[in-house]
């Protein structure tokens, strides 16, 4: 395009653009360009996340190593802390309240027990849940990968802390004469269950904890108010026998307390089925299958927001 300036010579102006009145989303499908850290799909994100499980198992692994690492007894806090808490509540509930009323001494401190290490596996999920995004912006930040990564590599690392407190637990409970048997090896679908669950809660937390950082510590009052609720130091159906029925049942078929009668009735000889709500293993694996894959879902939908602000 030209045309004559006032001196008799002949200026030449760019033509207008093909691209001049196309908004900045048309110019971006027009070029093929995508948003940086947008959102994949479902499949995508699952595909992604699998090729990063290497990752997954080595930092889960690397976090328990360094959790003592300034402790002189280093990694025997991993079971001398839930033990310690079970002595404690044994003395209090055990000894002064006599929360173990119906049951025998043997059968009793290995419920005691049982109970504290499995409801621990729980609470360590979900509070390292809340801080799995908010505590490690600087990874977020600086690395492209399916942010889900973290949440379950925490979840994966309290479920080896876990497997070295249960050799204390198998000692524990030999000790007051419940020895090996064929029912010990429903430990391992119970674990595997209440892996899922975990993992399904510290992904969900991890996303409020993301937006919400303050809920780190409004958690722990949370955590408590559950574990008093799931008989971690009681039998619900005997300590509440005086009370409505549906009281015992609501806390029954919370989950908390699903994964610790299942892993007690494996594990001691005292504790029958008679002690579980029907359908129980229907109900740990429905619990396990709502919660992670919701809670799987429920990340996934947030992705591209992790870490930005």
């Amino acid at each position: 395009m030209s045309e004559t300036t006032h001196d008799g010579g002949v200026a030449v102006t760019e033509p207008p653009s093909p691209d001049e009145h196309l908004t900045a989303a048309e110019l971006a499908a027009k070029y093929g360009l995508t948003v940086s850290g947008a959102r994949p799909s479902l499949a995508e994100y699952v595909r992604r996340l699998w090729g990063r499980r290497h990752f997954i198992v080595a930092f889960s692994q690397a976090k328990l190593t360094a959790q003592y690492s300034q402790a002189k007894l280093g990694q025997l806090w991993q079971v001398a802390t839930p033990l310690l808490n079970a002595l404690v509540y044994y003395l209090i509930f055990g000894l002064i309240l006599d929360a173990g009323r119906g049951m025998t001494k043997d059968v009793y401190i290995p419920f005691l027990v049982t109970g504290v290490f499995v409801f621990t596996f729980t609470q360590s999920s979900v509070m390292a849940g809340v801080r799995a995004i908010s505590g490690n912006l600087g990874l977020v930040r600086a690395l492209h990968f399916p942010r889900a990564s973290l949440p379950i590599s925490f979840a994966l690392q309290q479920l080896q802390q876990l497997l070295f407190s249960m050799i204390v637990l198998v000692a524990v409970a030999c000790a007051f004469g419940s020895y090996p048997d064929l029912s010990w090896a429903l430990m391992v679908p119970v674990l595997v269950l209440q892996f899922l669950f975990n993992t399904g809660l510290a992904l969900v937390m991890a996303r409020l904890g993301a937006k919400t950082p303050d809920l780190a510590q409004l958690m722990p009052f949370v955590m408590r108010t559950w574990m008093y609720a799931s008989g971690v130091m009681f039998s619900i159906p005997i300590m509440l026998q005086d009370k409505p029925a549906w009281i015992a049942d609501v806390l029954q078929w919370n989950p908390a307390a699903i994964y610790m009668d299942l892993m007690r009735f494996a594990l001691i000889d005292g504790y029958g089925s008679e002690n579980l709500p029907p359908h129980v293993w229907a109900v740990a694996a429905g619990w396990a299958a709502l919660v992670a894959v919701g809670g799987f879902v429920y990340f996934w939908k947030a992705e591209e927001r992790y870490g930005r602000g």
